[in-house]
């Protein structure tokens, strides 16, 4: 009995230690983003639904995430693929029912998974019966939407109010000959805004987050926060003087209609509403994730207003694969920690349904680099589906590009635009259409490449993408990791590195090298990491490979590849552990 004590302690000793319990689950969560019609197909339509979810849930345990993020599944006309919302409080027939999501909630919690919906409070479809009602001046709907008269120009004719210009190009205005007005739309006509100044609106919004929180969510992802409020006195934008296409959103400034005082009001007032949820249920914190592109002052300023985090884009937005290690670590790195509130929970994001994957925006090269930046920096991780296994984008024709934003340009402009070719189904194996659908048709055509690049054949090499992905979420459930200091370093301008640090952990240090040739540097700038280090993770393309002995002193690195690295022997020895260990043999001896 004594010797099972003793074993079960050094166990315990042996691994890390315990992470604080007063940090809340999102705090270190690492979060998938599906994207439902490109996850799995469970019907055979060629379009991804909630079943076929709910069959690949266990994925999710497998690859070590702890919540998964679903893109929007309400009823919809699809001019946005689910953006352009026709009901908030029901699923979209092509996904399934109510019940296909309450049985995917079911399932997920008895998987330890925690599930985050998104959140499309900007604007509903111009087929919701809210809009529908609107236009022909219902009560109480009148209101619910942003109208106004045109300009009559002397000749009669009638144009838009002001200079407003769409995020997916032309007018942000649209001639109504219903209600004889225009109606505004930031984003595409088929997407009439929700007028935010109606308090009628606000509280039928607050009554969709509550729906979706009694049928088991544990968050939502809020899109397109920016754009909420507009100037209610309509004035025309400034000119930013950078095109001289009154229809390329670019043409003006949007000072007008983005960032108002009054949409970080809303936030706030959406956070009482979970915080009383929470508060009125079972303790465990409701979360919300501020989707903002905006500048960092303005990002930070989510965090002031009740958000638990706004999307960290810096690595998406500010930095790609032409950047060296010095505008990796400025521009992305030091801009994000620098300026986070204390005590806030930072978030890092490499990918989602907007932008190109990782594998296309730096290279294939890059992918693990990328991962383990994301997985090991402080807080919360943010994994867009299939770049755990390195997805690239697919080129995609303009026949058959289906993106909205994509298909409101011209031919030989298209390719810029379209977000499709980030979209394409998840490569699982070699089978028809990569294992997403038993159909040879898909919604978007798979991605040609996936007989050698999906998860089975990831799972059965030695070496991969995703063992390295599984590697380092394993690692992320350390109190090192999930709590410990960072201390980023340029090693020099190829070359940057980070320490995380934790009282009674062995502590663990990232290097990674941006440029096309290997590297050898030194990283005496960590006093505190032992003179000989072990690798512990590597990119699948390192010369080194987990277990490599390394000096710190004079470490050679691959190209475009990154390290984790950890002492080994003298870590344990300056922890006490094996000291504790060879006391425990002496005790069992005697």
């Amino acid at each position: 009995m004594r010797m099972g004590i003793i074993v079960l302690g050094l166990i315990a000793l042996l691994g890390c230690s315990s992470v604080n319990g007063d940090t809340e689950w999102w705090q270190t969560m690492s979060l998938y983003q599906i994207y439902p019609r490109s996850w799995k197909d469970s019907d055979g339509d060629g379009i991804g639904d909630l079943q076929g979810i709910e069959s690949k849930l266990e994925h999710l345990v497998d690859a070590g995430v702890d919540a998964f993020w679903i893109s929007p599944i309400y009823p919809s006309p699809m001019a946005d693929f689910g953006y352009d919302i026709s009901d908030f409080m029901d699923i979209d027939p092509i996904f399934g029912t109510l019940d296909d999501f309450d049985n995917l909630v079911a399932t997920a919690k008895s998987l330890g998974l925690k599930v985050v919906m998104d959140f499309v409070p900007n604007h509903s479809s111009d087929e919701h019966e809210w809009f529908i009602n609107s236009m022909a001046s219902v009560d109480p709907y009148t209101d619910y939407y942003i109208w106004k008269n045109g300009t009559v120009l002397e000749n009669g004719t009638i144009t838009p109010p002001n200079n407003w210009v769409s995020v997916f190009g032309g007018s942000a205005w649209t001639w109504n000959n219903q209600r004889q007005a225009y109606y505004l739309h930031q984003f595409a006509e088929e997407q009439p805004d929700l007028n935010y100044w109606n308090e009628e609106v606000v509280a039928a919004m607050k009554e969709v987050l509550v729906f979706w929180l009694d049928r088991g969510v544990d968050g939502f992802r809020v899109d397109a926060i920016p754009h909420l409020f507009e100037d209610s006195t309509f004035p025309d934008e400034p000119l930013t003087g950078d095109t001289d296409d009154p229809t390329d959103y670019g043409y003006v400034e949007h000072d007008y209609t983005k960032h108002l005082q009054e949409t970080y009001d809303m936030v706030q007032q959406w956070r009482e509403v979970l915080d009383n949820y929470t508060e009125n249920s079972d303790g465990v914190p409701r979360i919300m994730m501020a989707e903002a592109y905006a500048n960092t002052s303005m990002t930070m300023k989510y965090y002031d207003y009740g958000a638990h985090f706004p999307f960290n884009f810096n690595l998406i937005s500010n930095v790609d694969g032409s950047s060296n290690a010095a505008e990796i670590k400025e521009s992305a790195l030091d801009e994000w920690l620098n300026n986070v509130p204390d005590n806030a929970t930072s978030n890092w994001v490499i990918g989602n349904h907007d932008k190109s994957r990782v594998a296309t925006r730096y290279s294939p090269e890059q992918v693990d680099t990328l991962n383990i930046i994301n997985l090991l920096l402080p807080g919360v991780s943010v994994t867009y589906y299939g770049e755990e296994i390195g997805m690239e984008d697919q080129w995609i024709s303009y026949e058959d590009t289906v993106d909205p934003q994509g298909c409101n340009q011209e031919e030989d402009t298209y390719e810029s635009y379209s977000r499709d070719p980030a979209r394409t189904p998840m490569q699982w194996d070699a089978t028809t259409s990569a294992g997403f659908s038993t159909s040879e048709s898909t919604w978007l055509p798979v991605n040609t490449n996936y007989l050698t690049l999906n998860l089975a054949a990831q799972v059965a090499a030695d070496t991969s993408h995703y063992k390295v992905y599984q590697a380092l979420t394993a690692l992320r459930k350390e109190a090192v990791i999930q709590e410990g200091s960072v201390n980023v370093q340029l090693i020099n301008n190829n070359v940057f590195a980070f320490m995380r640090e934790y009282s009674g952990s062995v502590p663990v240090m990232v290097v990674a090298n941006l440029a096309n040739n290997s590297e050898t540097v030194s990283l005496e700038v960590f006093d505190n990491a032992a003179d000989t280090l072990l690798v512990s993770i590597a990119s699948v393309d390192s010369s080194l490979t987990e277990g490599s002995e390394v000096s710190k002193t004079s470490l050679e690195i691959s190209a475009l590849s990154a390290l984790v690295l950890r002492s080994g022997a003298e870590a344990l020895i300056s922890s006490g552990i094996i000291i504790l260990f060879v006391t425990a043999l002496a005790y069992f001896h005697h």
